[in-house]
């Protein structure tokens, strides 16, 4: 099976997806044949070929190989909230089998799987089913996405708190300035670097249009080491 890790976050909309494709544009530039999955994404439009994902989309974007959507993201929900309320709103429910099934396939055509999680680290999946459950089940080491404004560090503290009592390995974590006007972020960047279990994989600059190809040089070279 592949290598590959899980992207998980400190919130829902804190640049997973900017990060993943960044990490995507990297691997793929060094030769490496890398493919993004979204497991589950909530927030769909009705398209001509189904239910579609902005996030998965991106991902697909930046893949080698041009993989095919639905394995990508296997569970492609409409409502645009917790993915446990969106798969009952849709009369679903999320499982695991079916997001392996996609993870192994995905992996004949792929060196390295980028696998983006939904929401922040703590998220329900189902009645009986948490985020961490999956990680667990693909055997990914995490990268936390650390979204940097006010408010980050104790974010970023307990999500590497929690990931690592979920039995999960954590490996590192990616800044991303999501606020242009944080106060003192050079010295809420020092404060993460010390307190963080896991090294700094990099810090990506404020982008209004975020393009993966260019933000993937502000990542460390020692993740794509880690992913190959």
């Amino acid at each position: 099976m592949s290598a590959g890790v899980f992207v998980t976050g400190t919130d829902t909309g804190i640049g997973k997806t900017v990060v993943s494709a960044a990490l995507l544009a990297a691997l793929n530039r060094t030769g490496s044949r890398a493919v993004g999955m979204k497991p589950v994404a909530s927030g769909c439009r009705q398209t001509t070929d189904g239910w579609r994902n902005e996030d998965a989309q991106a991902l697909v974007a930046q893949s080698a190989g041009a993989p095919d959507y639905c394995l990508v993201n296997p569970y492609a929900l409409a409502e645009a909230v917790a993915p446990h309320l969106a798969a009952r709103a849709a009369g679903v429910e999320i499982r695991i089998d079916p997001i392996l099934a996609a993870f192994v396939a995905l992996s004949t055509n792929a060196d390295c799987l980028v696998v983006e999680g939904v929401g922040g680290w703590a998220v329900p999946l189902s009645p009986t089913l948490m985020q961490a459950d999956l990680v667990r089940a693909l055997k990914l080491p995490v990268i936390l996405v650390v979204g940097l404004r006010l408010g980050c560090i104790n974010h970023a503290l307990l999500s590497a708190r929690a990931i690592v009592a979920d039995g999960c390995r954590l490996i590192g974590w990616v800044g991303n300035r999501i606020d242009p006007d944080m106060a003192r972020a050079e010295e809420n960047l020092a404060t993460l670097r010390e307190l963080l279990p896991a090294p700094c994989l990099g810090v990506l600059p404020f982008a209004q249009t975020p393009a993966p190809a260019q933000l993937g040089v502000f990542l460390s070279a020692s993740i794509t080491r880690l992913l190959t």
